[in-house]
């Protein structure tokens, strides 16, 4: 909800400052409609769109200071944007790492020319930025910052492509051509028309820690309960109750804080697999909580399709995005103005199911080379490899993948790689992107921390393509749609250390997944939450497309303009829809939802016709 916005030019501009930045400010407020503030001069301004204890703003002869969100500086809330420019002037761009909480940050020197913009180190906020040649744009919203008459509207085939790989388009792209963002924890220095991006903070895993348990599990109970306590506030507060082990904490700790019983909100679905509102029920009974329960059903979906679509900044195409809406719409209804979401647990504890399988696949690497080479593969892929008994046929696919150098590995499964680029896509729009470009990201990202373990690798690269690209947007923009905000204890930068003291094996321990996590919660939590597999608010897509007419056509409709787009190829679409779903509900509506969000959200933000090469 709400946000920051602003622009420096180095010219004089035909319209006055205040009223552009009334312009890119009301995509900001269009659902809380926030009190707008700004700060304007000649050639450039900042507006926040905010509530009073989310917007702090400062002008000091040049310099303009904005900041959005309710970090504290130096462990103090009072007066931050004038604190924060007079750190500014001693400290430069690092600065930034004496803000704790989630923000985004602007700072503007008209006289010299120079923009400092940074988000928090977790990417809660976002920063959109984009240079022209009469300056620089910048917003916490694309569609705030596609308001100024200067920004580049084109649409960036790359970005379409990351977007049908990943599900979402990873920062530092964006949908719009020559537009980015900021990564978690960086941030943009702008001087005479030159741009220059840096990191403020990254995470420094401690891997030898050696604290005893018992050491640890204070720490990490008093660090959650704090990050509780801040996140909560003075707002009236509930959490996201999905009946796993983070959101079942984060109840019980709200009760601590709160002293009274914890407002929990669920969705379930009346189809079989997908409901574990059971688990829910057990964590609310536990912790005593007024618990609220909403059943979505694929009229639902059908309704909220386009709304989040719309709401949208660029194509997104995580699903869980429907629940999460209704349940942040739920508790507006009963008034509670703030959620606390339990993101970030998996990736800082270690509780997503692809750590213990690559840790199985990684073993392999300790075969010898000679005797990989020599007798293990011939015979699996050779005389072994025309047998097909179930023993070999689970080796042979076990090598398959072992093989593979990570963090490729990771992507075995990926739709478009398993279906094809070339099967997909159209020609002429395959040819106007790079193919390894999403791979080589995940490269670049992994690889950065050469020399940590595999968990730890897994979780930098989890912090940012599962976390802050999905996750966190999924959730913020769910919570938007729905009228409240949202919060995320886990995320907290005295958990984001604690983390980082964990040993591997305290994540990780051997195929056990968060162990430290589970043990320190054992006698806390209900027995049954602390064995349960993660599931979450995964959504029945494709059963209920094939049972529900009104779903149907929506579906048939958006995938049939697509066709026209030249985007995605119009024989691969009747595939799909004519055989692949019916032969796997679940996989294959996995794509349909992922094409028909892209043509869903084309229809209300991109051009009509394919975005040029």
């Amino acid at each position: 909800m709400s946000g920051l916005c602003g622009y420096i030019s180095i010219s004089d501009g035909a319209e006055p400052a205040r009223q552009l930045l009334v312009g890119m400010a009301e995509p900001l407020s269009r659902f809380d409609s926030s009190p707008l503030r700004i700060e304007a001069a000649e050639r450039c301004g900042v507006a926040v769109a905010a509530a009073a204890d989310s917007a702090s703003l400062h002008r000091e002869g040049s310099l303009l200071v904005a900041i959005w969100g309710r970090p504290t500086l130096n462990g103090n809330a009072d007066n931050l944007a004038e604190r924060f420019g007079v750190l500014w002037r001693r400290q430069g761009a690092q600065a930034c790492a004496a803000l704790s909480g989630a923000f985004a940050v602007c700072l503007m020197d008209e006289q010299s020319g120079q923009v400092l913009l940074a988000i928090d180190r977790s990417g809660v906020h976002t920063m959109h930025y984009q240079q022209v040649a009469q300056g620089l744009l910048f917003a916490s919203s694309a569609a705030a910052l596609q308001a100024h008459p200067l920004a580049v509207s084109a649409l960036d085939p790359q970005a379409i492509y990351n977007y049908l790989y990943f599900h979402t388009i990873p920062a530092p792209r964006s949908i719009y051509r020559g537009q980015r963002r900021l990564l978690p924890g960086e941030y943009l220095d702008y001087r005479q028309g030159k741009l220059h991006c840096g990191e403020y903070w990254k995470m420094a895993y401690h891997e030898d820690s050696q604290l005893p348990f018992t050491e640890l599990r204070q720490q990490f109970l008093s660090t959650l309960e704090s990050s509780v306590r801040q996140a909560v506030g003075t707002a009236s507060t509930g959490a996201f109750l999905s009946g796993g082990t983070d959101s079942s904490t984060l109840a019980g700790m709200l009760a601590n804080v709160s002293g009274s019983a914890p407002r929990t909100y669920s969705i379930g679905f009346d189809v079989a697999g997908y409901d574990e509102m059971e688990y829910a029920r057990i964590a609310a009974r536990h912790f005593g909580a007024d618990h609220h329960e909403l059943y979505v059903t694929a009229s639902d979906v059908t309704a909220a399709i386009p709304r989040i679509a719309a709401a949208s900044d660029q194509p997104f195409g995580n699903s869980s995005a429907v629940p999460a809406y209704y349940c942040a719409n739920m508790a507006r209804i009963d008034g509670v103005s703030r959620l606390l979401g339990g993101d970030g647990g998996d990736e800082l504890f270690g509780g997503n199911e692809r750590y213990a399988h690559q840790a199985v696949l990684s073993r392999y690497e300790r075969v010898p080379s000679a005797l990989r080479q020599v007798a293990l593969e011939p015979l699996l892929f050779g005389l072994a490899g025309k047998v097909n008994l179930g023993l070999l046929r689970k080796a042979r696919s076990y090598v398959e993948q072992a093989v593979v150098p990570m963090p490729a590995r990771l992507e075995t499964y990926n739709l478009l790689r398993r279906y094809g680029a070339g099967d997909v896509l159209d020609p002429g729009f395959l040819a106007s992107v790079d193919q390894d470009g999403p791979i080589g990201q995940l490269n670049d990202c992994y690889w950065k921390g050469r020399g940590l373990s595999q968990i730890n690798r897994m979780q930098t690269l989890d912090l940012r393509y599962t976390l802050a690209d999905n996750d966190l947007r999924k959730v913020s923009l769910a919570c938007e749609l729905g009228g409240v905000e949202v919060a995320f204890p886990f995320l907290s930068d005295d958990m984001l250390a604690f983390s980082s003291r964990l040993s591997p094996r305290d994540k990780l321990n051997g195929t056990r997944l968060r162990y430290f996590f589970k043990r320190a919660l054992r006698g806390y939590l209900p027995p049954a939450i602390l064995r349960k597999k993660k599931h979450g608010f995964g959504l029945p897509f494709g059963h209920w497309l094939q049972q529900d007419a009104g779903l149907r056509g929506l579906v048939f409709d958006s995938l049939n303009d697509l066709k026209r787009r030249r985007i995605v190829r119009a024989d691969f679409i009747d595939r799909l829809m004519r055989t692949l779903v019916s032969e796997h509900p679940a996989y294959h509506g996995t794509m349909v939802w992922v094409l028909m969000m892209l043509e869903q959200w084309l229809a209300r933000s991109g051009p009509p016709v394919r975005p040029q090469p």
